[in-house]
């Protein structure tokens, strides 16, 4: 729990001494982020204990995440929708409070399949925060200042994910993986608490531009009319699919042979997501340096090598190859979302925020569910066989898309290289 600590601790600070908007702007979606992502998550280093209580595979196991990633790939355009209409802050504060609220009745759930409706309602909930957020970012920062503050917001979302899957693996020994997601409910409780306190207002001038029903469709059309998005939209579903992929099967491969660690020792293979954390906070800098393009392919084939690692029965290795393939997603993701928003037209910044969400957890429940099918039938070295071709497929959909783009002269340096 020294993660834990730290971070509160930490926030606190932040949260008593900050006066410059833009780092309170900082405070607030590093928790909300921290918030969606711990609850997300939370069942994931405990699918082998649900597995074995419920007597499931580790495809039936893992519908404890899909079903919520699921749910939350649904619900994110209406809410982006809705967001048009009544601003961003109040469906951000709703997310990660409901959701929050949700996370404590979760473990009194009597059977396994109510277990997965109040995930899927929950992960509803939780589509309010990264359904608006970078559309949040934009109009409070401008576009100027949206690709620090994203870095920022996925570093909350990467220590969250890091922190619930920490303690959930830590507290499931001696409290059972009921008592586990009642820690990490609380954890999330309080940053969303830090959220609601700190989130500043929208702007003026964003309140004055709220949107029609019909806006709203119009905003939704131009989302996917240009090549540039559709391919930050295909890195979301295939680099998150991926990744989930991965990180559902992980629990049984560090805990069954030849590995045999118990679920605790298992669970902080998730440490790599401090990693994770550290290089979506740099990956703009990253990009600025080579271009968009150059950095997240370079990135997306970095997740690729990272998860060849993990074929080897070593643990080592396995550690190693978590640690690259973390570090590479986040970046990927960092790269990828901003450069959504700064391409996002006008009139479809949520729209265009919820589209990318909606891939992005679409690519989690899906691609996710489909990874660890594969596994269950197949075995380790498929699975990296699979997301390896899933990888490449997103490396190619960015060039593809990219190189149809025909920038005018004045933003010809601002394309990506």
């Amino acid at each position: 729990m020294v993660v834990l600590d730290v971070l509160i601790s930490t926030a606190y600070f932040q949260v008593v001494t900050i006066t410059a908007p833009t780092r309170r702007v900082k405070v607030a979606v590093a928790a909300a982020g921290f918030t969606s992502f711990a609850l997300l998550y939370a069942p994931q280093p405990v699918l082998p204990q649900l597995a074995a209580q419920y007597h499931l595979d580790p495809a039936g196991a893992s519908l404890a995440v899909s079903v919520a990633t699921g749910a939350l790939a649904i619900s994110v355009l209406p809410i982006a929708a809705l967001s048009e209409v009544v601003g961003r802050r109040p469906v951000i504060l709703a997310s990660v409070v409901l959701s929050s609220l949700l996370a404590l009745l979760l473990p009194l759930m009597p059977s396994y399949p109510l277990l997965l409706v109040l995930r899927a309602v929950q992960g509803a909930a939780i589509a309010g925060f990264p359904g608006v957020a970078t559309a949040y970012l934009v109009e409070r920062l401008g576009k100027k200042g949206v690709a620090a503050a994203v870095g920022a917001m996925i570093a909350g979302n990467s220590i969250g994910g890091m922190t619930g899957r920490l303690a959930t693996g830590f507290a499931a020994g001696p409290l059972g993986w009921r008592g586990a997601l009642y820690v990490v409910a609380g954890i999330s409780l309080v940053c969303a608490v830090i959220t609601v306190v700190t989130l500043p207002p929208s702007t003026p001038q964003a309140d004055a531009r709220r949107q029609t029903l019909r806006d709203v469709g119009a905003g939704l059309v131009a989302a996917v009319r240009k090549p540039v998005l559709l391919a930050q939209y295909a890195v979301a579903l295939l680099a998150m699919g991926s990744f989930v992929a991965l990180y559902n099967a992980a629990g049984f491969r560090l805990t069954g042979s030849p590995l045999n660690l118990s679920p605790a020792i298992a669970s902080l293979v998730f440490l790599s997501y401090a990693l994770g954390s550290v290089s979506s906070a740099t990956a703009g800098r990253f990009a600025a340096r080579i271009g968009r393009r150059r950095a997240v392919s370079a990135a997306l084939i970095l997740m690729a090598v990272g998860a060849a690692l993990t074929i080897a029965d070593s643990l080592p290795m396995v550690v190693l190859g978590f640690a690259v393939l973390t570090c590479a997603f986040f970046a990927a993701h960092s790269i990828a979302n901003s450069w959504a928003a700064a391409e996002a037209p006008e009139n479809a910044r949520g729209q265009v925020g919820g589209t990318y969400t909606l891939m992005y957890y679409l690519g989690s429940s899906v691609v996710g569910s489909i990874g660890s099918a594969v596994y269950g039938q197949a075995g380790w070295a498929w699975l990296i066989g699979a997301v390896s071709g899933c990888l490449l497929l997103a490396v190619a959909a960015v060039w593809v898309g990219t190189a149809v783009r025909s920038p005018s002269p004045a933003r010809r340096e601002l394309a990506p290289r």
